[in-house]
């Protein structure tokens, strides 16, 4: 098995190249969505955010209420890091789980994640990511996408966008850049080309 972890910043299109490793054979594994199971009803993470936070952050359907929780974290760096303790190591916890019942224990798994610079999530886990690729895209082009996919106002988009790493944060710990500022079968191809360079990590690996 190779594990790869797949990130870059907001509308650089990183999901975009996960849905296309995706068809190529890949396991991909949307680390982003484990963070929101996570808080859902009967999730890992319900009773210790509820025990840090206190109940106002409880939904009334035994979940968290993100709405609740994003108000009291929300530009608060101590608030966000007591958070990210409880929420990391279950995210974890659940990368491990999703990871041990693949079909195909000899795949390529692929963590597409926003947060690999900025945090441990799919590094402290029984299966760390052993290569990274960063997704890239011109700043003109993830605004526009932001706003045309989500909604989001580009002065807001812009605002999100610095808060993450940077992309020379990213490429520091990059093997792997793809560049996306084309087309989609520009993309496609650029994705292919890093799929068959995967493939024979994978072979190597297990040679």
């Amino acid at each position: 098995m190779l594990v790869v972890g797949l990130t870059g910043g907001m509308g650089v299109g990183k999901s975009t190249v996960g849905g296309l490793l995706s068809n190529l054979g890949a396991e991909v594994i949307d680390v982003d969505a484990l963070g929101r199971k996570i808080l859902e009803p009967e999730g890992l993470a319900v009773s210790a955010v509820v025990e840090r936070f206190g109940p106002s952050v409880l939904g009334t359907d035994g979940g968290i209420n993100r709405a609740a929780l994003a108000e009291i974290v929300f530009g608060e760096a101590e608030q966000l890091a007591a958070l990210e303790e409880i929420s990391h190591p279950a995210i974890n916890q659940m990368l491990d789980r999703a990871v041990d019942s693949l079909e195909k224990p000899e795949a390529i798994v692929v963590y597409d994640m926003a947060v690999l610079v900025e945090s441990r999530l799919g590094y402290d886990t029984k299966h760390p990511y052993e290569v990274v690729v960063v997704v890239e895209a011109p700043m003109a082009d993830r605004l526009e996408r932001l706003q045309q996919q989500r909604g989001v106002e580009p002065e807001d988009a812009l605002a999100r966008i610095e808060s993450q790493a940077s992309d020379e944060e990213r490429r520091a710990v990059a093997q792997f850049l793809i560049a996306n500022g084309g087309d989609l079968a520009a993309l496609s191809d650029a994705t292919a080309e890093l799929w068959g360079q995967l493939e024979r990590l994978l072979v190597s690996k297990n040679s």
